[in-house]
């Protein structure tokens, strides 16, 4: 399996994503939307999760099908991106139609990043603004690292980032992963430069250093002054045409994919979560079989997302931790 031609979760045909920032207040907010609503589904395995319409994914509600999904920073403040991102597509015509009022569906999550440095002594929840931004942006090529929800985001001793990769199966079949990095927990392996994610690292993607060659397990690492609140959120998305049932699977397989590339993760304090995407475009041939094949495919693909979106994270005076490529020499 190799990744598409931008090595994004755009390279599925019709998905497109916005990312907008705000560098004084050190967040960001990132949609995915498509040409036209999308299966979705969502898991949540972390302890402290902060989301927006995601009981509207379960298998047994009305609505099957959404118009975007939305990342963003910013805590439970950062969950107003959506409400943004909803005004954009009411004004272009888009949403669940009930009557005459069209009303667009966009289940969000967020993440923690309000001890992170950045100025957040707003007036107004500056979120919804983030959101339609993102949305207003939104297109097949987009930034990673310090970019959209991953602006402000980090792991216990890195920056973190945003981070996207893709990978086309044998079938034909294409799937792909959108993920803000901000972890309690570590992306490399002890003090080293090593990706957990490395083994499953195409052409050099995030350093083509390898796997560690040595670990010894010690003390889990810790934010100074203890554990705090972080949350890893994404997407996997795929065009094959899938069910919510078999979407929602595809979202609980693709947390294998984030527990081999952060350790430790869906801890206490983080509310890791992943959103799935099915567009549809492309018939399963033998569903038994190519349903387990895109879960696997999407674990490895949210595994190298993640590495992916620390590894092009770009440095900033205010940062309370480096980068890896400044902590590791990178080019």
């Amino acid at each position: 399996m190799q990744p598409g031609p931008k090595n994004l979760i755009t390279d599925i045909a019709g998905l497109r994503v916005g990312n907008a920032q705000d560098a004084m207040i050190k967040t960001g907010a990132t949609v995915l939307t498509g040409a036209r609503p999308f299966v979705a589904g969502v898991h949540v395995m972390g302890g402290a999760p902060g989301t927006r319409e995601t009981d509207l994914l379960a298998p047994d509600k009305t609505v099957q099908k959404v118009d975007a999904l939305v990342l963003s920073g910013g805590s439970a403040f950062g969950l107003d991106a959506a409400s943004g991102v909803a005004d954009g597509l009411r004004a272009s015509g888009r949403g669940f139609l009930v009557g005459d009022q069209n009303v667009p569906i966009v289940p969000g999550a967020i993440l923690f990043d309000l001890l992170n440095g950045g100025d957040k002594a707003w007036a107004d929840n500056p979120y919804k603004a983030l959101g339609r931004r993102a949305l207003d942006t939104a297109s097949e090529r987009f930034e990673i690292g310090t970019s959209g929800a991953g602006f402000g985001a980090s792991v216990v001793d890195l920056k973190g980032g945003l981070g996207s990769a893709s990978i086309r199966m044998p079938s034909g079949h294409i799937v792909g992963a959108l993920v803000a990095v901000n972890a309690l927990g570590q992306v490399t392996v002890g003090n080293g430069p090593n990706f957990w994610a490395a083994p499953f690292e195409i052409e050099g993607e995030f350093g083509g250093l390898g796997p560690a060659s040595r670990h010894q397990p010690g003390a889990l690492p810790l934010h100074k002054g203890g554990p705090r609140e972080a949350t890893t959120i994404a997407i996997v998305a795929t065009d094959a045409a899938l069910t919510q049932s078999q979407t929602t699977r595809m979202a609980v397989a693709a947390h294998d994919g984030m527990a081999r590339a952060i350790v430790p993760s869906h801890t206490p304090m983080d509310g890791d979560l992943i959103f799935a995407a099915a567009t549809g475009e492309k018939r399963l041939g033998n569903a038994a079989i190519e349903t387990l094949q895109l879960g696997h495919a999407a674990a490895l693909c949210l595994s190298r997302a993640i590495a992916r979106g620390v590894y092009a994270a770009t440095p900033d005076p205010t940062d309370l931790v480096p980068t890896w490529q400044q902590k590791f020499g990178g080019p």
